[in-house]
Formats: structure tokens, sequence, C-alpha cells
């Protein structure tokens, strides 16, 4: 929905409500969008937030794989005497 910016000033609260409902509102100046009302999303309650760290964890858990040890990974670029090979 575009709604003209000078019209929107007496219809905030419905427009509010109407983004809130999920329609789009746009807001117009002189025929081109300048704004959008958009709902913010809810925020995250400790418990939520907990919940989805822990899932988060375990994804990442599942998903490691061991490789060389980050300190040996390079040692076949220089020879025993520590210069590069």
């Amino acid at each position: 929905m575009h709604i003209p910016l000078s019209d929107a000033k007496a219809r905030l609260t419905d427009l509010v409500r109407q983004a809130e409902a999920g329609e789009e509102v746009v807001l117009t100046r002189h025929g081109k969008p300048a704004a959008r009302i958009v709902p913010i999303a809810p925020a995250f309650t400790g418990a939520a937030r907990a919940r989805l760290l822990e899932t988060l964890q375990r994804s990442a858990a599942r998903n490691t794989t061991r490789g060389p040890e980050a300190a040996r990974s390079q040692d076949f670029l220089y020879d025993k005497n520590g210069l590069p090979g």
C-alpha cells in the first residue's frame, strides 16, 4: 500500500496497525517512495536466547572436523633449519 505522506499524518495509528498485521505500508513524497513502516521483530527472552545458543553450539560441534593443528599445518614450507624450502 502506497500512502502520500500528507495523508499518513492523519492515519498514522491505522497505518501502524496495518503494518503490524503484515501489510507493506510505503509512505510517498511527490509520488516517490520515501519511507516504509514495518513491524519490529519481537525481542528474544532470556530463555529463548539460551535455547538458540545451545542449538547453535550443538550444531557447530556436529559440523566440526578435526584437521592438522595450526602450529604444524605449514611445516612443509620450511626446511630443517626453519628456512623457506
